[in-house]
């Protein structure tokens, strides 16, 4: 079941996709470099700092459209 959009979600920046998780048979177990497990840890890093910038990108999102409701409410001209 796929969980409903929030509030702060678009099509325009959707929030970052985790990368999966290598199964435990993926890894060959001869010490690869990089193993696989290393590439999904690079991953996971990228994903949470790109999960970080789009947190505080979706919350200044949410604060414009607080103020330009509160504009509306209160008859002023549309901010940009």
């Amino acid at each position: 079941m796929r969980a409903a959009p929030r509030p702060d979600m678009s099509a325009s920046d959707p929030r970052p996709v985790p990368p999966e998780r290598p199964a435990p048979d993926e890894c060959c177990q001869s010490g690869c470099n990089p193993c696989v497990f290393d590439l999904y840890e690079e991953a996971l890093d990228r994903y949470e700092a790109d999960l970080r910038a789009w947190e505080e990108r979706a919350a200044r999102a949410r604060v414009r459209r607080a103020a330009r409701r509160e504009d509306h409410a209160a008859g002023k001209a549309p901010r940009p």
